[in-house]
């Protein structure tokens, strides 16, 4: 049973990167906070990077999350996108290592899978129903954020319900894996 643990869901991007903090408490999920951090236009590309990582220590700092979700680059076309992407997810990444929050990654399939039950949904199909779940009156403008969440509670589900270990297909299967319990 996953109990007071607290999750830092990050949806990386280098303009925008969503963020989504939720506490596990007494079986009941609750968000913390939700929101983007932007980057300043006026910025390079390694100023961008700085002021994530900054931002990202920040959230760890004040919120002393317990583990980091993030979501998994969606493989495009695009290279030079999926480089920045990935340089962004980095930053995410180096600043959770720093503060020694573990992390896990999800694919965006995935967490879609989790929390709408089709893994071909939309992100304004994720916010509905994150919306739902949650009882919020109101959604933040930037999905950005509601994917982030979407990550944090993808991760939640992931430790409350693992997933099982499969069984043997026939005997010759379990011979095979199990030689020092056959005579």
């Amino acid at each position: 049973m996953v109990e007071n643990l607290t999750i830092l869901g990050i949806d990386p991007g280098t303009n925008i990167m969503g963020y989504g903090v939720i506490r596990v408490s007494n079986q009941k999920v609750n968000i913390v906070s939700i929101g983007v951090i932007k980057t300043p236009s006026k910025f390079d590309h390694y100023q961008k990077l700085h002021h994530l990582f900054e931002r990202t220590l920040y959230l760890l700092d004040e919120y002393k999350p317990d583990e980091t979700a993030l979501e998994a680059p969606f493989f495009g076309k695009n290279v030079q996108s999926m480089l920045k992407l990935g340089r962004a997810q980095g930053m995410a990444m180096a600043a959770s290592l720093y503060r020694n929050v573990p992390i896990c990654e999800y694919a965006p399939l995935r967490i879609k899978q989790a929390i709408t039950g089709n893994g071909a949904s939309s992100k304004e199909q994720v916010a509905y129903f994150l919306k739902q779940l949650f009882g919020m009156s109101i959604m933040p403008k930037d999905l950005d954020a509601t994917d982030a969440l979407a990550a944090a509670v993808c991760h939640y589900l992931q430790l409350k319900n693992p997933p099982k270990e499969k069984g043997m297909k026939n005997w010759e299967e379990y011979v095979r894996k199990n030689p020092d319990k056959v005579r």
